[in-house]
């Protein structure tokens, strides 16, 4: 059973630089979860049906974006990631992010988002294959991803979340003992690979239970919204496109901090959390349908747009060909909205001459914008239009959904120009 263990804090060897509060010895209590069962616990009727539902309306927004999936993936989980930051007291753009990954460069936060990204697509498609066993070295690969700067492996002291100072004792949440964690994270990582059970369910327990053990010093909040998809992935809950479930969190931190409260409440409030999460997912789903119907209506807008100048400025023909580049780069920008020339000529095949030649006349169209150094000089190519998007549905995850102009979300981004 669950239990709180108490524990002697004396820093004696870390006071350098701590105030009087934060060098006072005493004792704390770290909790230790309940390791998981491969069958799903018994839930009350009104999880259940919030589970159930939950799961219903999943199949059916990844049925309706079908296809087109597969390139909203990357933006749904840019999104996801610039909310991870800001729940993590970050501040990044969805332009800064798309520049820094394209560029390889920036400032901290925006490479640690990249990180975060990357991350993410790396244990969707390392650990979502039901057939593989998944481990805790896979876990602790994938924390690594996230935090290169750290040297990979399970944390060998004791941790704590939140509070005023730096000490257990003035600590929101004290994780399990560092002895605990080895047996804890091997006992997840049998749950994660199991997929029998309302995924739902498996995934919302999954993220509760990696984020009360906490296994890491850091990254731990990135690490275990990554694996959510995971779960989803493996038990064949979404096929075409991921869902960004915990960005809906980043709406309300003091509700998502509360849920995994309840979580660890003696005896659970599992029911709570499960029907908290059960929400997150039904409103995460609906907008990631209206921002695929939204890309679809830019790109009918962005190839009126180019016929329109090609028509005006005499060009034939009008409507490029499939094969021409300025055709091959505006079917790119719904998936990568950060261009520059070096990239189009290894992606396409195509001559820097061509390339340039493209992406200018994209600029001139109005579809492309250009973004330069301190210096003046022109680094890349940015289809504002796509990223403004992928701005208002991280807007609209974390206000409840829908237009955010008249709700902006608490500390959050200006409302885009669309």
């Amino acid at each position: 059973m669950a239990e709180y263990i108490e524990r002697l804090w004396n820093p004696v060897d870390e006071t350098a630089g701590l105030g009087r509060r934060d060098r006072k010895p005493g004792r704390y209590l770290a909790y230790i979860p309940d390791e998981l069962k491969a069958n799903l616990p018994q839930l009350s009727t009104e999880a259940n049906e919030a589970a159930a539902d939950a799961l219903a309306v999943l199949a059916r927004a990844d049925e309706r974006i079908g296809a087109s999936g597969k390139y909203l993936n990357h933006l749904l989980i840019r999104s996801e990631s610039i909310s991870s930051s800001w729940i993590e007291g970050n501040r990044i753009t969805p332009k800064k992010l798309a520049i820094a990954e394209t560029l390889g460069q920036g400032g901290r936060v925006a490479l640690d988002v990249v990180a975060n990204v990357r991350a993410t697509e790396e244990a969707i498609s390392k650990l979502s294959d039901p057939a593989r066993d998944i481990t805790t070295a896979d876990i602790v690969a994938l924390q690594h991803v996230i935090e290169p700067s750290l040297s990979p492996g399970l944390r060998t002291e004791q941790n704590w979340v939140g509070g005023a100072g730096w000490s257990p004792l003035r600590a929101d949440f004290i994780p399990p003992p560092e002895t605990e964690v080895a047996q804890l994270v091997d006992n997840l990582a049998q749950f994660l690979t199991a997929t029998h059970g309302n995924p739902i369910v498996r995934a919302a327990i999954a993220h509760a239970q990696f984020e009360t053990i906490h296994p890491f010093i850091d990254g731990n909040g990135r690490t275990g919204r990554a694996l959510i998809h995971t779960v989803l992935k493996r038990a064949d809950a979404v096929r075409n496109t991921l869902i960004p479930i915990s960005t809906v969190f980043a709406g309300n931190t003091d509700a998502y901090i509360g849920g995994l409260t309840q979580y660890r409440a003696i005896p659970t409030q599992l029911d709570d959390w499960i029907i908290a999460f059960a929400q997150a997912t039904e409103l995460a789903a609906a907008n990631a349908v209206r921002l695929s119907e939204s890309i679809s209506r830019v790109d009918t807008e962005e190839r009126e747009r180019l016929t329109a100048y090609r028509t005006s400025h005499g060009k034939t023909p009008s409507i490029p060909r499939a094969n021409a580049v300025i055709r091959k780069i505006l079917d790119l920008l719904p998936q990568e909205p950060v261009l520059t020339t070096q990239h189009i000529v290894k992606r396409l095949g195509c001559s820097p001459t061509a390339a340039h030649l493209a992406l200018t006349e994209l600029n001139e169209a109005g579809i492309l914008g250009r973004t330069k150094d301190q210096k003046g000089k022109l680094v890349c190519w940015t289809a504002d239009h796509y990223l403004s998007l992928v701005a208002l549905t991280e807007r609209s995850n974390r206000v409840g959904g829908g237009d955010t102009f008249g709700n902006p979300p608490h500390l959050g981004p200006p409302r885009p120009e669309l």
